[in-house]
């Protein structure tokens, strides 16, 4: 069996954002944000819910879910899938916006409702931190007093994942596992909870038209070019800063290391961007080179 990757629109929203997404997101909702807290979500209804025949055109770099939790707060699922300039500005704009359409003039502030914003993202967001999930709140700077609830953000860093299946020790764990494993693995896990082993099966290829699969395949193909172009600028943006530096005098002996750096940049683009998950024939199209080159290279390469 082959299954969709669940970090791409189509996928994502298959699960958790159409008609019959209930279940999935309560258990994956209650598992992620709710897992220590008392209460626990009991029903929700999907804002709305993704119509899953309509994918031709679809150039949004955000997927999205919403839903309406039974105490009437709104949770807000994006998984920014590109980490461009601006993505933190537009999660808090996101936030905001939602926390503040729920009044019409002249009613009351006390009739606002909780807002959480879960960000899925599959690059490393706090690299001072070893933490899949950072939680963020209103809080006291050095006191942390609590100022309020009702506005909360809570991140996942895929990247940071590393359990194997056999090492998974919560709920949280195994949707974690499935949100970063599933496009690649070829059969069920058959420890995992029902309803994620449900979700693997919304997930099935077999399921789709050859439509559907081409579409969700160039989309998916679009995003790993996306990610390479931007670990591309940002290499590009180091050469340059070294090439300033030389030019300044303030690095003795560059121009001898110049051409070593060259290529010890384009390895460490290259393995990079094969950490993020991006196929090896689209890096080496990406880096004009020969997908057995590219294999070498990562053969040597320890810990991906």
């Amino acid at each position: 069996m082959q299954f969709l990757d669940v970090k791409t629109d189509y996928a994502f929203k298959k699960v958790f954002g159409s008609e019959d997404s209930k279940d999935k997101l309560i258990s994956f909702l209650n598992a992620l944000i709710f897992e220590n807290r008392p209460r626990k979500i009991k029903d929700l209804t999907i804002v709305d819910p993704y119509n899953i025949p309509l994918l031709d055109g679809m150039k949004n770099s955000y997927v999205d879910v919403k839903a309406i939790l039974d105490d009437n707060s709104k949770v807000i699922i994006e998984m920014p899938v590109l980490n461009h300039a601006g993505f933190e500005k537009r999660i808090l704009y996101n936030l905001a916006k939602n926390y503040s359409v729920q009044l019409n003039k002249a009613e009351d502030y006390h009739l606002l409702n909780p807002v959480i914003a879960l960000n899925i993202v599959d690059f490393t967001m706090f690299k001072e931190s070893e933490k899949v999930i950072t939680n963020f709140k209103l809080l006291e700077k050095e006191d942390f007093i609590d100022y309020s609830d009702d506005i909360e953000l809570i991140f996942i860093e895929l990247p940071k994942f590393k359990k194997a299946l056999n090492e998974l020790q919560s709920l949280a764990d195994e949707w974690i596992y499935f949100l970063k494993n599933a496009g690649s693995l070829e059969y069920v896990p058959k420890d995992l909870d029902i309803t994620i082993q449900n979700s693997f099966d919304t997930l099935n290829e077999a399921n789709f038209s050859k439509e559907e699969l081409e579409t969700q395949h160039k989309r998916k193909e679009f995003i790993s070019i996306q990610k390479l172009a931007i670990l591309k600028a940002k290499t590009d943006g180091l050469k340059q800063g070294l090439e300033e530096g030389r030019e300044q005098g303030i690095e003795q002996g560059l121009e001898q290391g110049r051409e070593e750096g060259k290529q010890e940049m384009k390895e460490q683009l290259i393995v990079n961007a094969y950490r993020e998950g991006t196929p090896t024939d689209i890096i080496a199209g990406f880096m004009k080179m020969s997908e057995e080159e590219i294999l070498k290279l990562l053969h040597g390469v320890k810990d991906l």
